[in-house]
């Protein structure tokens, strides 16, 4: 019976330590990943900032780098290049815009989704945002500065908040908005937090 216990205490001790390892890993481990990716796609918003052809005329593919994305509230050291793409695969690079969405600066609502807890947790902290706070958006043809406005938990399956009016599918747009959505509550997918903002300021880059 002494050796059926220590054997069985040994193999709990194992399991346990393969589990804080992996635990170890998705908080932090995944980060290295999301890193590598994010360095890739800054190197693309470089590139396209340089071109000399109209930065509104290009055609995003999936997985591709979309535009700069800054929150001063969040310090100034948080910036994420947001890729085309809410996919598994594209938000493990970072802030993932959802395809079909307006594009930033455009009249109708521009939608980010990003991790809250592994993949450098980049949405971590967007429930500290406020009303009036800045978003800020750097595509290659200018600059554009969102005010916040509102922040809401809804249940996966309520979309109408990717809806080109947020929650009001059925008006048509005349405003730029901003949408990131994010899992809620940490470490659950049973809910989303969402912020809303709409469109404050556009800077146009100079040639």
């Amino acid at each position: 019976m002494r050796a059926v216990l220590r054997a069985a205490g040994e193999s709990s001790i194992t399991a346990g330590l393969i589990l804080l390892l992996f635990c170890a890993y998705l908080l932090w481990g995944t980060g290295v990943y999301t890193q590598r990716m994010q360095l890739q796609l800054q190197q693309e918003l470089v590139e396209e900032h340089a071109r000399p052809e109209p930065a509104k005329l290009r055609k995003i593919e999936l997985g591709r780098a979309v535009a700069m994305l800054r929150i001063p509230r969040l310090g100034r050291d948080y910036h994420y290049a947001v890729v085309e793409g809410v996919d598994a695969e594209h938000l493990k690079k970072g802030p993932g815009h959802y395809p079909g969405t307006a594009l930033p600066g455009q009249i109708g609502n521009f939608v980010i989704s990003g991790h809250r807890t592994t993949y450098l947790a980049p949405f971590n902290r967007i429930d500290e945002l406020q009303r009036g706070d800045e978003i800020i958006v750097d595509a290659p043809e200018a600059r554009y500065t969102y005010r916040v406005t509102s922040q809401d938990i809804v249940y996966p399956d309520e979309v109408d908040v990717l809806a080109s009016v947020p929650g009001k599918p059925d008006i048509e747009p005349i405003r730029a908005y901003i949408t990131l959505s994010t899992c809620h509550p940490e470490y659950s997918a049973a809910q989303r937090l969402i912020v809303f903002g709409v469109l404050k300021k556009t800077e146009p880059r100079k040639e």
